[in-house]
């Protein structure tokens, strides 16, 4: 099967680790030249030499807080006019009940994921539509918000249901202006942010931080996905394999969501 992305321009926001690193890799490895997005300027040095060396990929980045004002017009302005693909990722929506996380709280997480997707999209897809050449749109959202809540992370559940609807109804209309909007639920995945969380456990029932995997055993294939593995499934996502697929989202977990189900 050819995905046919060699020579697209693709943009990654939360993209100097995790998923969103594994996702601009997956992209380059098909030879998409890529845009990069993130906070630290150091981590984002770090993964275009990655990019590179691995794979020869044209790699420009700005570091620059989504959430910030301005943020997303100045990302859209720099990038905006040779996007094929967008990949919206950034986001950092904390654990907690509600009383756990305050009002500015959430709203500051609601900036940078839910309503800096939104506002990042609405920037990207104008350019797009104007263009005339078509172009997706990637959404990577999260289980919680799609095949089930998760109670104690109530602001990242409500806000990933948000951005569930959002790209379903938005893709539901885009295939007019030759444009495809399709959203990604990943489940548990070996990033950083993941494995700190694991190895605390490991700290608290096994006194050792290092078996963190041992308590993994129960997940589909006794294992955390790999952020390869998202990567892998935005890149097909935003091919021509998948060329009509819109309006839709794609939940990635291994099948532990119908195993919830199920229940």
């Amino acid at each position: 099967m050819r995905l046919d992305l060699e020579g697209k321009t693709v943009l990654v926001t939360g993209a100097s680790r995790g998923i969103g690193f594994a996702a601009a890799e997956a992209f380059a490895a098909e030879g998409c030249a890529v845009r990069l997005v993130s906070r630290s300027t150091e981590a984002l040095a770090a993964a275009a030499l990655a990019l590179q060396d691995r794979h020869g990929a044209t790699v420009e980045t700005m570091a620059i807080d989504m959430r910030e004002p301005g943020a997303v017009d100045a990302v859209a302005d720099r990038f905006g006019g040779e996007l094929d693909i967008l990949v919206n990722n950034a986001g950092d929506i904390p654990h907690g009940t509600l009383q756990d996380i305050d009002a500015q709280r959430w709203r500051t997480a609601w900036d940078l994921k839910v309503y800096g997707y939104i506002d990042l999209t609405r920037a990207i897809y104008a350019g797009m539509r104007e263009r005339g050449r078509g172009g997706v749109v990637l959404n990577v959202i999260g289980m919680a918000g799609g095949e089930g809540v998760i109670p104690e992370y109530i602001a990242g559940s409500a806000g990933n249901a948000a951005l569930d609807a959002f790209t379903r109804a938005l893709g539901a209309l885009s295939p007019g202006d030759g444009i495809r909007v399709v959203g990604l639920h990943p489940g548990m995945v070996a990033t950083d942010r993941q494995i700190t969380r694991w190895r605390q456990r490991a700290a608290d029932s096994l006194n050792d931080a290092e078996r963190w995997e041992e308590l993994t055993t129960h997940l589909p294939f006794g294992r955390l996905a790999r952020p390869s593995e998202i990567g892998n499934a935005l890149a097909f996502l935003a091919s021509g394999a998948a060329s009509y697929v819109s309006g839709t989202t794609l939940t990635v977990d291994g099948g532990l969501s119908q195993r919830r189900s199920a229940r």
